[in-house]
């Protein structure tokens, strides 16, 4: 008696810590939104990542539903499930035409279609005895892709040195809550919960140390580019990787475009909406 009493109140302790970091985890983007709102521009950031956060706080909270006694993750999904929505609206409004339009197919697509299709998949062609299991097994596969999600961004900040975009309070708290929630996972006898975060934890561990690698290195320079009118024949031509001086500006028409010299890296970018007829790309040692 006195091993199962001492298991479950561990386990909830464990819980409720992990309710509170994860809690900071999902406010730690605030900065990043406060800056997006500030400039009216999505920059180089991704909504991807709060896509999937959103996906997998929906599976985690149907699944403490079905599971039931699970009142401790459904406190923080529900919360989840709300704040990674404010996220994407606010990335929606300020991102670029293509970018909001990626962001819709994507919702539609995995939030709404593939949260469907699991819960009837689940419902229907589960036996009822093993639709806990099921369903906990396709939440695991979904954490596993929550904590891998940041790896795009794992290989901007080795390509660039430069860790500007990838916060690191962020990582940390995947970190510790990836601790909490396996010790909440461990001791409450849930598999599905402490599996993930095993390899949410390593993964949390790799990007602090790129944060002690990168993160006296100086930002690359953003490439600055005079927007041009959707009208415009080539509204979204950039011209990136120079190996001109740093802090050089070259200006072409676009008549000339041909002439400019080709991207370091074989890539064009997308630029936005502006007006003018001349594309003055600003020149430095890296670019985004």
């Amino acid at each position: 008696m006195i091993l199962p009493a001492f298991h479950h109140a561990t386990a909830f302790a464990f819980g409720v810590l992990g309710n509170i970091v994860s809690f900071l985890v999902y406010l730690s983007p605030i900065p990043t939104f406060y800056r997006i709102c500030r400039k009216k521009s999505t920059e180089g950031f991704d909504s991807l990542p709060y896509l999937v956060a959103l996906f997998s706080s929906m599976l985690w909270l149907y699944y403490a539903m079905l599971k039931g006694n699970a009142m401790l993750l459904i406190t923080i999904n529900s919360f989840g499930c709300v704040i990674e929505m404010v996220y994407i609206i606010l990335y929606i409004t300020y991102a670029t035409r293509y970018s909001r339009k990626l962001t819709i197919r994507y919702f539609i697509a995995m939030n709404l279609g593939a949260f469907s299709f699991f819960i009837l998949m689940t419902r229907y062609a589960a036996p009822p005895h093993l639709q806990v299991a099921v369903f906990g097994w396709i939440c695991v596969a979904v954490s596993v892709c929550v904590f891998a999600s940041p790896l795009s961004v794992v290989a901007q900040v080795i390509r660039t040195k430069s860790v500007e975009f990838m916060p690191f309070y962020l990582s940390l708290f995947l970190t510790l809550g990836a601790v909490m929630w396996f010790g909440f996972g461990f001791f409450s006898q849930d598999k599905h919960v402490y599996i993930p975060n095993i390899i949410g934890f390593l993964l949390g561990i790799s990007q602090m140390v790129l944060h002690v690698i990168y993160r006296r290195q100086p930002a690359g320079k953003v490439i600055a580019v005079e927007k041009l009118p959707e009208s415009h024949p080539f509204p979204e031509i950039i011209i990136a990787g120079s190996t001109a001086p740093a802090g050089e500006t070259q200006v072409y028409q676009l008549a000339d475009i041909s002439k400019a010299p080709p991207p370091a890296d074989g890539r064009e970018q997308d630029g936005t909406n502006g007006a003018t007829d001349q594309l003055p790309v600003k020149r430095g040692d890296d670019a985004v």
